[in-house]
C-alpha cells in the first residue's frame, strides 16, 4: 500500500505491529499488475499525432515526447452481479492478448520544477481518434504547479480507427492511418483490454521497464483522469479494476455520462454494466467527479448522483456545458496570463465548415472551476485535506430538468460570477447543429435593456463580479490567479459604461 495521508493511520498501525520485519512489508504499488515495456522516445515519421497547446511548450519550461508501450494485457469477467453500488468483484478472464500502443509525455524540463505528481489522462476517442481534452481544459494549472502529464492511447479506435469515414468530417487523426511510418507497428486487441493496458502504463511510470519516460523524475503520486467518454470508462475502471490493481493515488472523473462502459465487449463476450452506476464507497483513495449541466441532463448522469463521502466528492457547476468556447477556441493558446480568456465569447461556428451550430455555444466557467478541482484533488492526495462539498444544481420533473432563475441561469450548483453577476444566459442544453454541437451548450447574451437594469454603471458591474469571485475563491471553487483574470476582464469590459 502507498502511504498516502488517507492510509497513514492504518500504515502506522501496521508498522508498529511489524516492528521492522521486512517479510511483512506492504507490496509496492501496482505489484499485481504487469509492467508495460517502454521504448523511445519515438522519432520516426511526421511527428506526434495528438492535439495540444499551440504555443511552444519550451516557452513555459516544458517538453513533449512520445513513447511506445507494449506487453500482454488481460481482460476481466465478473464473479458476481454488477450492482449499481459499484462494488464489483472481477477476475482475469484468461484471454491474454498482446498489445502495443503509445503514450505522450509532457513534463518540466528542469527536474527541480516537478511537483512529484503525474497526471495520467485516458485519451478520449469520441471523435474517432485520440484527443486530450483534460490537457486542454487544465494545462494552465498543470504547468504552473509543475505536474508531469501522460496521455495514454488506451483504446482500439485511437490506434486502429473505426474502419469507416471520420465521425467529424474533415478531422481524421487515427494513428496507424495518419502516419503508417511512425505508428504502423502498433496493435490493439480491443477495448476489453483497455483497463489493464491503462494499469500497466500507470505501474510503468513508477517502475520503468525499458526506457524511463519521465526522464528520471521520481513520482510521489500518480493521478488518473478521464473526460467524457474516457470518464465513462473511468467509472468502470474505478469500480472493477482499481481495488485490486492499486496503481493510482486518486481519480478525476470529469464529465461522466450516465451508467458506465462494459466490462467486456466484442470480440470477447459482452459484459454490460447497470443503467445507473454509482462510484464504490470502499475505495481507499480519493475520487472527484466533476459534472457540467450538459452531463446531468443531455448525457443523463443525473440518476447517477450520489452523496459525498470520506473518499468521494461530486461537483456540479452552474452555467457550464460539456465542452465550450474555451476547449474549441481559446484554451489551446492559453498561457494563463491573458484576461481575455475570461471574456464571454459569442460564436455559433467555433470551427467553421467543421463545427457549425445553430446558436452561439456556451462560454462559461468550466475550465476555471476544473482547475480548482485539480488543486483540491492534489491537496486531498498529498495532504489528506478533502475538497469542499459542492451544492447540487436544482432539478425537477421526470425526466429531470434544471430549474432556472428569473434571468434564465440555473439555480444551485457551484456559483461563479458567470451566473451570479451575469451578462448572458449560459446553458448546458444543445444549441442544435452539426457534428457534436449537442455537447457545447448555449450562450444567449442579455439585451441592452437587461444589462442597463442590472448594471446602471460600470462600477456596479465590477463590484458584483468582485463579490461573486471572492465568494467562489473563499469557497474553494476558484483559484486566486484565475480570479485575477476574471476581475481584470470585468474591469476592462464595456458593461455599464
Amino acid at each position: 500500500m502507498r502511504l498516502t495521508p488517507l492510509r497513514f493511520a492504518l500504515a502506522a498501525t501496521l508498522t508498529l505491529a511489524a516492528c521492522g520485519d521486512d517479510d511483512d512489508a506492504a507490496p509496492p504499488p501496482g505489484s499485481s499488475v504487469p509492467t508495460a515495456l517502454i521504448e523511445g522516445p519515438v522519432t520516426a515519421g511526421k511527428g506526434i499525432i495528438l492535439q495540444g497547446t499551440t504555443f511552444p511548450l519550451a516557452d513555459v519550461g516544458y517538453m513533449q515526447e512520445e513513447y511506445f508501450v507494449s506487453g500482454t494485457a488481460r481482460a476481466f469477467t465478473n464473479t458476481a452481479e454488477l450492482r449499481s453500488d459499484g462494488k464489483w468483484d472481477v477476475e482475469d478472464a484468461n484471454t491474454p492478448a498482446d498489445y502495443k500502443t503509445r503514450i505522450v509525455v509532457r513534463r518540466p524540463i528542469d527536474a527541480a520544477d516537478f511537483n512529484g505528481i503525474v497526471f495520467v489522462e485516458w485519451l478520449n476517442v469520441s471523435a474517432g481518434f485520440d484527443s486530450g481534452p483534460d490537457w486542454i481544459f487544465a494545462h494552465v494549472e498543470l504547468i504552473r504547479r509543475g505536474y508531469a502529464y501522460v496521455g495514454v492511447s488506451a483504446q482500439f479506435v485511437g490506434v486502429e480507427g473505426t474502419g469507416g469515414p471520420p465521425l467529424i468530417p474533415g478531422l481524421d487523426f487515427v494513428l496507424k492511418t495518419g502516419d503508417p511510418e511512425r505508428y504502423g507497428s502498433l496493435s490493439h486487441p480491443g477495448d476489453s483490454y483497455s483497463y489493464d493496458i491503462y494499469s500497466q502504463v500507470g505501474r510503468a511510470l513508477r517502475e520503468p521497464n525499458g526506457v524511463d519516460p519521465l526522464g528520471g523524475l521520481s513520482p510521489d503520486y500518480v493521478i488518473a483522469a478521464g473526460e467524457s467518454q474516457s470518464a465513462w470508462r473511468m467509472v468502470t475502471y474505478v469500480n472493477a479494476i482499481a481495488p485490486a490493481a492499486d496503481v493510482f493515488d486518486g481519480y478525476l472523473i470529469h464529465s461522466r455520462l450516465g451508467g458506465s462502459t462494459p466490462l467486456s465487449q466484442d470480440p470477447l463476450p459482452a459484459i454490460d454494466t447497470p443503467a445507473v452506476v454509482k462510484i464504490r464507497t470502499d475505495l481507499d483513495v480519493p475520487v472527484l467527479t466533476f459534472e457540467s449541466e450538459t452531463d446531468l441532463i443531455e448525457l443523463e448522469a443525473a440518476p447517477d448522483r450520489q452523496d459525498d463521502g470520506p473518499n468521494f466528492r461530486w461537483w456540479e457547476v452552474a452555467g457550464t456545458s460539456h465542452a465550450d468556447t474555451y476547449t474549441l477556441l481559446v484554451g489551446m493558446s492559453d498561457r494563463g496570463d491573458d484576461p481575455s480568456v475570461a471574456d464571454v465569447v459569442v460564436t455559433a461556428e467555433p470551427i467553421p465548415t467543421i463545427i457549425e451550430c445553430d446558436s452561439p455555444i456556451n462560454s462559461g466557467p468550466h475550465h476555471f472551476v476544473l482547475k480548482a478541482g485539480i488543486r483540491a484533488l492534489e491537496n486531498w492526495v498529498r495532504d489528506g485535506v478533502a475538497p469542499p462539498s459542492s451544492p447540487r444544481l436544482e432539478l425537477a420533473g421526470s425526466p429531470p430538468m434544471l430549474l432556472r432563475d428569473d434571468l434564465g441561469n440555473s439555480i444551485g450548483g457551484i456559483r461563479t460570477p458567470y451566473v451570479d453577476a451575469p451578462i448572458a444566459q449560459l446553458l448546458g442544453e444543445s444549441p442544435g447543429g452539426s457534428a457534436f454541437c449537442f455537447l457545447f451548450g448555449k450562450t444567449i447574451p442579455f439585451d441592452q435593456a437587461t444589462l442597463d437594469d442590472l448594471y446602471p454603471d460600470h462600477d456596479t458591474y465590477v463590484a458584483a463580479v468582485t463579490e461573486s469571485t471572492q465568494s467562489a475563491v473563499d469557497a474553494g471553487f476558484l483559484l486566486a490567479p484565475d480570479a485575477e483574470l476574471i476581475l481584470t476582464s470585468a474591469e476592462q469590459s464595456d458593461i455599464g459604461r
